[in-house]
């Protein structure tokens, strides 16, 4: 049941209609967004969703799907029908074109079974006669002109009317040069039509020296028009011929029809193929324009929304260059009942409406705006009561109307409903209004039933404290600002803040005392408590932002320790080895150079002379090597200036010792040393304290400003609100189609260092089938990237090859 009757006009799901109807290419298509109605049998929605899925893929990773040519010629059809009937040239024509579309559509899903399971079994509606095609290209030509060849006489027919034409053309030529030669028309006359004649334009004054019959004459009477008497007879034929030729043009079509007849009712199930086809097309074209998806069916009656988006208000915000602010939702059984509460203007009714128009819009067979997977559920009831509905013919009140509406929920609702009210309870007495509303809520949720409220009401705010099966939800609201935010947030009843609101539209200050006084003591403390909580709430999401941050700057800290140690590590060993190699050389050279003196000596039988030589050369040479032996090996360049600036900071050379500012060699983050222990050292980072390796410390001197910014966490604050805005607006899934492979494996590796830099663990990216280059060279990159743990296809319901989820450690 769908209530009230002008269900789809409150939520604007007429517009929804309109956008598809923009989308069609044939009336067929058109009927069935007109038919497109709420089902809650999921035996009939499964393959009406896995439908438009398909196509939105197919149009997303395929080329050349056939769009041209969607005639419908159903009622042609079903006139033809009557024996006797007789189809048109144009209408012929038509169908033609058509078929051969639907053919082409055929056969292109035919080829693509395997991607598009659901799509190409709607083929089977495709049994008509094929030989049909080819018998009206045998009739009728590419310009939609019935052939010569459509018969032995109509080729007959036609030969003659030309031959009659060339004889006709040369013997009016022939007059219409005697006519200017004798003075009787004008020299720049031609030869012109009049009654379906071939005429000549002659002076008025000479009309009686050209023999024939008038025709016409011009508007001011200068001019008659003259058919020669030598063309009468042939042009009489040439009328004739035409005739003939009608007439068996009819006769060919007549035949056709008649041949057609046996083939009508398959026909009309392939128009009806071509409708189908028409519809998921404008389907997942709207998909496409508001960033569509099939979300998951929950098997356990719950609605897990996340980035939900109201299509329209989306459109309208993308044509001012504006983001919406999507909705993320959850209802479970243990939480049927969401009580939405904030400030006015600040979202609730717009919220109220995305629920009713995405559940309205999924369970009519249509892709929804937010992640695919988001859990949805099917209801058998939807009842809304949204805006003022009262009437003067019925002599109903806002407030009547609103009772009219709860005492239907409260006889229709079961665990199959979903009911949506907005400020539930308003138009009377608020005291009055208030117990009524937490009554009726109570007798909702006994019911099972699932529903959205927006309230102001207090007691209603603290019902979900009370009753099992009830849950607040609040409009975030900018109490710096005074602006609202725009956003739901789960779990916790919002403020109204009617005081700040007031007092920022200029209403005097004495005023609001005197109100707040009025008010009671209670509501204000209430409306105040929920504005600590809230507050109390943001504090400690950014904390554990800091908490997240400072675990991952530390870790990075740790790997980049480990990566330098094995680096040094690895120097070390190698400087080690050549050291042994090249003393190992320095004693062969030696023990050579002894060998060779020994036996110099030897020869010259111990020659005074020839022995002073020699061991003049072996003090020589002995020098020589004890030089390389003290000689230092060349280490890794290493900049030891005593004092180099870096971002208004000096490194000193001297070790750093308690209470000195130091950093991590490479590093920029200025913190305190506070205590060494034995090889390790605490370094204090503003209130954050890490233990390194004290080795890897420099000792730093900081200018007094910079000091200053170092002692505060003004610094650190604004790292994390960057920190804290880049993760809002990084995008955990890029489209990548039809960018080249240089600028796509640049982009990829920035995205993933922010994905990593933000602790984002599951990525996607969309880079299409195509020819699989783009592809290849992705996967190809994140195979050497040591931070992915894994990466792999979609599954099929999500883009399968065309698209690549990602895992990081």
């Amino acid at each position: 049941m769908i209530y009230p009757a002008h269900f789809e006009e409150k939520i604007a799901f007429s517009k929804i209609r309109e956008m598809l109807l923009e989308n069609c290419l044939c009336e067929a298509g058109a009927r069935l967004v007109h038919l497109m109605n709420f089902i809650s049998d999921q035996e009939v929605l499964l393959p009406i969703w896995q439908q438009s899925f398909e196509f939105k893929q197919l149009m997303l990773f395929e080329t050349g799907f056939p769009a041209s040519n969607y005639f419908d010629l159903s009622e042609v059809l079903t006139y033809l029908r009557v024996d006797g009937s007789s189809i048109k040239i144009e209408e012929l024509f038509e169908l033609h074109l058509s078929l051969k579309t639907i053919l082409l559509i055929h056969d292109y899903l035919q080829k693509r079974a395997e991607s598009y399971p659901v799509l190409a079994s709607l083929n089977s509606l495709i049994y008509f006669d094929k030989n049909l095609v080819s018998n009206m290209e045998a009739i009728i030509d590419e310009r939609g002109r019935i052939r010569d060849t459509a018969s032995e006489k109509l080729l007959e027919i036609r030969l003659r009317m030309r031959k009659l034409q060339s004889s006709m053309r040369n013997k009016i030529q022939q007059s219409l040069q005697l006519s200017k030669s004798k003075g009787w028309s004008k020299d720049d006359a031609e030869v012109t039509i009049r009654n379906g004649r071939s005429v000549i334009p002659v002076l008025a004054a000479e009309k009686r020296q050209l023999k024939g019959f008038v025709h016409d004459e011009s508007r001011t009477g200068q001019l008659v028009y003259i058919e020669p008497i030598e063309l009468f007879e042939t042009n009489n034929e040439l009328r004739e011929l035409e005739m003939d030729e009608l007439q068996e043009i009819n006769r060919i079509l007549l035949q056709f029809a008649y041949q057609l007849r046996p083939d009508i009712d398959a026909l009309q199930e392939a128009y009806q193929y071509l409708g189908i086809i028409d519809f998921n097309r404008a389907k997942a074209k709207l998909a496409m324009d508001i960033d569509a998806h099939l979300p998951i069916l929950s098997t356990d009656n719950q609605m897990n929304w996340m980035q939900a988006r109201h299509p329209i208000l989306l459109i309208s915000h993308r044509q001012k260059g504006k983001n919406i602010i999507p909705l993320d939702l959850e209802l479970t059984p243990q939480g049927r009942i969401l009580i939405i509460s904030g400030p006015n203007a600040g979202g609730k009714s717009v919220c109220l409406k995305t629920v009713g128009l995405l559940q309205y819009m999924f369970q009519c067979g249509l892709l929804v705006p937010m992640r695919q997977n988001s859990e949805m559920r099917l209801f058998n009831h939807l009842l809304i009561d949204i805006g003022d509905q009262q009437s003067i013919e019925n002599d109903l009140s806002t407030y009547s109307s609103h009772l009219l509406n709860l005492r239907h929920f409260l006889q229709y609702s079961d665990a199959e409903s979903l009911f949506l009210i907005d400020e539930l309870g308003t138009g009377t007495e608020p005291a009055i209004g208030g117990a009524i509303a937490e009554a009726a809520l109570e007798q909702l949720n006994d019911a099972k039933a699932f529903g959205v409220v927006t309230t102001h009401y207090g007691n209603l705010k603290a019902l979900a404290g009370k009753v099992e099966g009830i849950v607040n939800g609040a409009m975030l609201f900018d109490t710096r600002e005074l602006r609202p935010l725009y956003r739901l947030k789960m779990g916790q009843p919002g403020s109204s803040f009617a005081f700040e609101i007031a007092r920022k539209m200029g209403i005097e200050e004495q005023l609001l005392q005197r109100a707040s006084t009025k008010s009671g003591r209670k509501e204000v403390n209430f409306d105040q408590r929920l504005q600590e909580v809230e507050l109390e709430k943001e504090r400690l999401e950014l904390k554990a932002n800091e908490l997240e941050f400072t675990d991952n700057a530390l870790k990075e800290l740790v790997e980049k320790y480990n990566a330098m140690n094995e680096k040094l590590q690895l120097e070390k060993n190698m400087l080690m080895h050549e050291a042994r190699a090249k003393a190992k050389e320095i004693i062969k050279d030696a023990n050579r150079l002894v060998e060779k003196t020994i036996r110099e000596i030897k020869e010259s039988e111990a020659n005074k002379e020839k022995v002073k030589e020699l061991r003049t050369t072996l003090e020589s040479t002995h020098n020589e090597l004890v030089d390389k032996v003290l000689e230092k090996p060349e280490l890794p360049k290493v900049v030891t200036t005593k004092t180099k600036v870096i971002d208004e900071v000096k490194v000193l050379a001297e070790s750093p010792l308690l209470e000195d500012m130091v950093r991590l060699i490479g590093q920029q983050t200025v913190g305190k040393l506070e205590q060494i222990k034995g090889k390790n050292a605490v370094i204090s980072f503003d209130s954050i304290r890490v233990t390194v390796p004290y080795l890897q410390l420099e000792k730093v001197q900081v200018n007094k400003n910079q000091a200053l910014k170092q002692s505060s966490n003004t610094q650190y604050s604004s790292i994390l609100q960057n920190i804290h805005e880049r993760s809002l607006q990084f995008k955990p899934s890029i489209d990548l189609r039809g960018k080249r492979a240089e600028e796509t494996l640049n982009f990829v590796k920035s995205w993933l260092d922010e994905a990593m830099l933000l602790s984002q663990k599951d990525l996607e990216i969309l880079h299409g089938t195509g020819n699989g280059i783009l592809r290849q060279v992705i996967r190809d990159y994140l195979s050497s990237v040591k931070q992915v743990e894994r990466f792999s296809d979609a599954s099929l319901e999500m883009g399968g090859g065309g698209k690549t989820l990602i895992k990081l450690r």
